[in-house]
């Protein structure tokens, strides 16, 4: 007997892009759900190349039909998913290919998705242009040491 669960298949109108990784979508039956893309992590707001990042989703899926293979849903109670358009082109591939995003290593282990990102840091495209980028992971972590430090200065005032 086969344990992989389908995913379920939503279908439905992109309404709005929050960045590079989210975005809401309006379904057939008229709700609104908020989309976080599988497997992947793009720059966070004020870190190089998120613009690029939400633009490129912007450009390919905003006020368009997708189809959307949710995979679970995380605890904010976004749906994680892998996201298609156009012609079947899997938008989170598309973001690894073009340097726009990481394999989110710590949640997936698909090769496919490395081998997209080794390709792009070989040709340094996108984020790769950068000579030492940092995760958005890491980024998150450095904000919130950085916030941790500052809250202890001000207590010792």
């Amino acid at each position: 007997m086969n344990s992989k669960v389908r995913p379920t298949i939503l279908t439905g109108k992109v309404i709005g892009i929050m960045d590079g990784d989210t975005f809401k979508l309006l379904t057939k039956d008229a709700t609104t759900v908020k989309i976080r893309l599988a497997n992947i992590d793009c720059p966070e707001k004020k870190q190089p190349f998120s613009t690029n990042a939400k633009r490129f989703v912007s450009e390919a899926i905003f006020n368009k039909n997708v189809t959307v293979e949710i995979l679970k849903k995380d605890r904010y109670r976004r749906l994680i998913a892998n996201v298609f358009y156009g012609d079947s082109i899997n938008l989170n591939h598309q973001l690894v290919k073009n340097g726009l995003a990481w394999h989110y290593v710590k949640y997936s282990k698909d090769t496919l998705l490395q081998n997209l990102e080794d390709s792009a840091k070989k040709n340094r495209l996108g984020l790769w242009q950068e000579q030492n980028a940092i995760s958005p992971w890491q980024w998150r972590a450095n904000k919130k040491e950085a916030s941790r430090l500052k809250k202890l200065n001000k207590n010792k005032d």
